[in-house]
């Protein structure tokens, strides 16, 4: 086996004729020979590992759907299953999300209704089975001519560029939620620069009209990572955690539609896989489910989100020194490593478990060992696929966006944990002029780890082996190297979300019923801001917010917006009214929020220009607040 392998690997490296000229510990890396060495040595680990282990895992079965199951189960994860069968009825919530779409958006949604439909009527279900065409006929700018998704049109966005700025314009919203100033042919964005003011799909849909779109190819095989960076944007740039939860669905639910409609294409086929449920261990540390293990540990430490165990034993390889030679790369004894789990399986939680005598390779190779035996991938069951096809992609910068995307759709346990697990495999990186242990090296030995699921059957897995190997070390190495850019909310979902909260807005002033259940509804919604508010609140002058601050000495204070103030500054100067009946806040733990009007509650980053921000969302309330962790 280990001759075919390496068969395998001389193929890849003729593609790559640089590959090996490189130097190992330089920071551009390529993936050459000695490097995809790692990865099989690695998966022989594994396989070694998994041989001393008895207990073989049951394998988790993916069950094959039937036909339209999976787009009718799309549909329901996109938000949208009241536009079929039994629950068809009130779709006025999804006539205002459908009107938010882009274009390619539209195409992927109506794609998947239709199957669904021709699905029903061929098993006769005839519940009121909408037409597609009514369902889209409804804004008035698609007169039911929503490209078909295989060969749409390219999007000009220059038509519909001032809809965006303020969700108060009139009802008939247009297809994009392009920001006004950015029709693609006129943006001054570099091919490293990554725009996230137009929406991906629209983008791959111009570029594929284009010839630009032939020659910027570079799928996963090329040497060097482009040195991607995000454009400044003056109303702040949206991480993931900054949103209150009820935007967050939203941005789930388009990011869904979006990635779906990015693949559709680029003609790459975007599935989610189903698991079918098995019998998981309900306590313990290794092959207990993310969300059981925080259960338990959010009993021993409140609030955690990422399990306790992963964060000691990477506070354990720490410990040592991140410059030892060949750190994750070199395997802890299989012995050792087997009663040590046993040992922390009993004692861990005593508190009685002894760590001085672990081992730094011992310590990697339980952290590794936890990955792996999570009884779900850490990327999950339904995308793990989705993560892979990344490297068939045709750009890198595609291959980002879908990343984006998809980190976007993880489940926070997973997600809050992979985010942890990359910033420490960084900082392994970063000593790599002492541990040798460069991008390469890590992504290739952390890759079998991560993308060849125990319990996924593993004979599919045994063949696709040598074509998925350097492909899921590729996306292991894009998901290291871009870690900041992909725990960022693509500011056209931003602006999809502040568009469907406004247009929602506008129906419940019709309701008040609707408008009690949204006060309820708001998120975190302090006291005391009713408390604080004064009758002159109303006449506050044109060009002027008022901020509160709870937390704070002075509790509210009136700004004046000019074209270069900063989130950051209204922070600092709060933060200068210093008097010592208010508990020391450290700078950094303190934010302005920007709550209500288009958006339930958004963290903003320091370099937010409050003019700019407040002309997008001219109906908010500003208060400066210690962020939840």
């Amino acid at each position: 086996r280990r001759s075919g392998q390496y068969t395998m690997n001389h193929e890849h490296s003729k593609k790559l004729p640089d590959g090996a000229s490189f130097d190992r510990s330089g920071s551009q890396d390529s993936l050459d020979e000695l490097a995809m060495d790692d990865y099989w040595k690695e998966l022989e680990n594994i396989h070694e590992t998994r041989g001393n282990n008895h207990e073989e895992r049951v394998a988790l079965l993916v069950k094959e759907p039937d036909e339209g199951e999976l787009e009718e189960e799309w549909l329901k994860e996109a938000g949208l299953s009241n536009l079929f069968g039994e629950s068809s009825g009130d779709s006025s919530e999804s006539v205002v999300f459908l009107s938010t779409l882009t274009r390619t958006q539209k195409a992927a949604v109506e794609k998947r209704v239709e199957t669904v439909t021709q699905t029903m009527r061929k098993k006769n279900k005839q519940h009121q089975i909408p037409d597609v065409r009514d369902i889209f006929r409804v804004q008035n700018d698609s007169k039911g001519k929503v490209c078909d998704g295989s060969e749409p049109t390219a999007v000009g966005t220059s038509e519909n560029k001032n809809e965006t700025q303020d969700g108060t314009k009139g009802p008939n919203f247009t297809l994009g939620t392009d920001e006004q100033k950015s029709p693609p042919e006129d943006m001054p964005f570099s091919d490293t620069d990554i725009n996230l003011e137009i929406s991906f799909s629209e983008q791959a849909a111009n570029l594929k009209d284009s010839s630009i779109g032939r020659m910027c190819k570079g799928g996963g095989g090329d040497t060097l990572l482009p040195n991607f960076r995000l454009p400044k944007d003056k109303t702040g740039t949206t991480k993931i955690g900054d949103l209150a939860p009820q935007d967050m669905k939203k941005v789930y639910s388009l990011a869904l539609i979006e990635l779906t409609a990015l693949y559709d294409i680029l003609g790459t086929e975007f599935k989610q896989q189903k698991a079918v449920k098995i019998k998981t261990k309900d306590s313990g540390l290794f092959g207990v489910p993310l969300t059981v293990l925080l259960e338990q540990d959010q009993k021993k430490v409140p609030g955690t989100k990422i399990p306790l165990i992963f964060q000691k034993l990477i506070a354990q390889i720490e410990e040592s020194t991140l410059e030892t030679e060949g750190l994750l790369r070199i395997p802890g004894v299989a012995t050792r490593v087997k009663s040590l789990c046993q040992e922390l399986e009993a004692k861990f939680y005593e508190g009685t478990f002894n760590w001085e005598n672990v081992k730094q390779h011992d310590a990697a190779s339980l952290l590794k060992l936890f990955i792996r035996e999570l009884p779900q991938p850490l990327l999950t069951v339904e995308y793990l696929k989705a993560f892979q096809d990344v490297q068939n992609l045709p750009t890198k910068k595609q291959q980002l966006q879908a990343l984006n995307l998809l980190v976007l759709l993880l489940p926070e346990a997973n997600r809050d944990t992979l985010k942890v697990l990359l910033e420490f495999l960084q900082r392994v990186i970063d000593h790599r002029d002492k541990n040798k242990m460069t991008l390469k090296n890590v992504a290739m030995v952390m890759a079998p780890n991560l993308f060849t699921f125990h319990g996924l059957g593993s004979k599919a897995i045994e063949q696709s082996e040598f074509v998925m190997a350097a492909g899921t070390a590729n996306v292991m190495r894009f998901m290291i190297q871009y870690q900041k850019l992909l725990w960022t909310i693509p500011k056209f979902i931003v602006n999809q979300v502040r568009k469907q909260n406004s247009e929602s807005q506008k129906k419940e002033k019709k309701d008040k019923a609707m408008k009690k259940l949204l006060k309820k509804m708001a998120y975190d919604r302090e006291k005391h801001e009713k408390q604080e508010k004064t009758p002159n609140d109303a006449d506050v002058p044109q060009g002027v917010i008022r901020v509160q601050a709870p937390h704070l000495s002075k509790v509210s204070m009136a700004i004046q917006l000019t074209e270069e103030l900063k989130a950051g500054d209204i922070v600092a100067r709060f933060l200068s009214q210093k008097s010592g009946n208010v508990q020391a806040l450290k700078r950094e733990e303190v934010f302005l929020y920007e709550i209500g009007g288009n958006i339930g509650e958004r963290c903003l980053d320091d370099d937010t220009y409050m003019k700019d921000l407040y002309q997008l969302n001219p109906n908010a309330e500003w208060v400066i607040k210690p962020k939840q962790s």
